[in-house]
């Protein structure tokens, strides 16, 4: 770790460059950590829940952001759910 300093001392240069890809890295990190935790279809453990497609609520928006859009139920996808239950 001292010689990476070291280098970066001497090599001026290469100090934006690190900096960009240590933000860049902080940045992907973050998002796939928000993403794990908080958004319902990405599944870690598919033994409990099988069919994961189940627990969406079709009234909240999946999307990060979503603008002037209504979400109403698909009437032939609530007639399919309703012969297979």
């Amino acid at each position: 770790m001292v010689r990476f300093f070291q280098i970066l001392m001497k090599k001026k240069e290469l100090i934006p460059l690190v900096g960009f890809i240590t933000f860049a890295a902080t940045g992907a990190t973050s998002t796939a950590v928000y993403f794990l935790f908080t958004k319902t279809d990405v599944i870690l453990n598919k033994t409990n829940n099988p069919e994961p497609w189940e627990r969406v609520d079709p009234t909240k928006p999946q999307k990060l952001i979503t603008i002037n859009q209504q979400w109403k139920p698909v009437e032939e996808l609530q007639m399919v759910r309703s012969l297979t239950k």
